[in-house]
């Protein structure tokens, strides 16, 4: 596996094994595995896991811990779900995975939080951007460092890390070495410098997708597998270009 020495990291947020293998091939660091991208990233399948983990062997496999979409108040049958889940990575070897809970306040679920924790054992943690939920961005940053959670990925609460600059740059002083910072969403080789030099974060997070078109020959006009405006003709996946690309802004 690779160094998490370095000086700057890199982690995909890759939707499926193919995405893994271009992030791979790019250089990143890291992979979030994640299905439902649509919904922000869901628990992908053990299917998907095992041969992901199977197939990387350079790169760190992370995997997002989510029943659902939507908000991140989870019922105790969906936090129960989630640690099997964990627990079914563990035992594929999985290097880390990515969980969330919050209270019907906007505030850290602690308690399900360090159950979700102690269910990763030894692997790595990273809360992900429910974080951009929270009411109170430096309390929970706070929290996160308490229950000993490795990073937090976040926008800075904004529609995208650049315009979430200001808060990116006071968590990661904040922060001071106690827990890492990831910035992610709309991470690219068009601003991923700018958003380094003016935050000081030195992990990012991004998808580096490209538009493929279906190899289907034919299609029935008439039937939608899910919203009739979105573009079931296309498929998204990872480019290893744009992964290479964007790495290399900061080399």
């Amino acid at each position: 596996m690779q160094n998490e020495s370095k000086i700057c990291l890199f982690e995909v947020c890759a939707n499926g094994v193919e995405s893994c293998l271009a992030a791979q091939e790019g250089g990143a660091d890291r992979v979030e595995l994640c299905a439902g991208i649509p919904e922000g990233g869901t628990t992908p399948s053990y299917g998907e896991i095992k041969i992901a983990r199977r197939m990387l062997n350079t790169t760190r496999l992370h995997v997002i811990i989510r029943p659902r979409g939507g908000d991140f108040l989870y019922t105790p049958l969906e936090v129960e779900r989630m640690e099997e889940d964990i627990r079914m990575c563990r035992q594929l070897g999985v290097d880390g995975v990515v969980i969330g809970c919050l209270r019907a306040d906007g505030s850290i679920d602690i308690e399900n939080n360090q159950r979700l924790k102690d269910a990763a054992g030894d692997m790595s943690v990273t809360f992900h951007r429910a974080f951009d939920r929270c009411a109170n961005p430096m309390l929970a940053l706070e929290q996160l460092c308490e229950l000993g959670i490795d990073r937090i990925l976040t926008s800075g609460q904004q529609p995208t890390a650049e315009q979430g600059i200001n808060l990116l740059r006071t968590l990661n002083m904040a922060a001071a070495g106690r827990i890492k910072i990831l910035a992610g969403c709309g991470v690219n080789e068009n601003n991923i410098s700018k958003i380094h030099e003016e935050t000081g974060v030195n992990e990012f997070h991004f998808s580096a997708r490209i538009p493929v078109k279906s190899h289907m020959q034919y299609a029935n006009p008439n039937v939608y597998m899910g919203d009739k405006d979105a573009d079931e003709s296309t498929l998204m996946y990872t480019s290893a270009e744009r992964v290479k690309a964007t790495i290399s802004k900061l080399k």
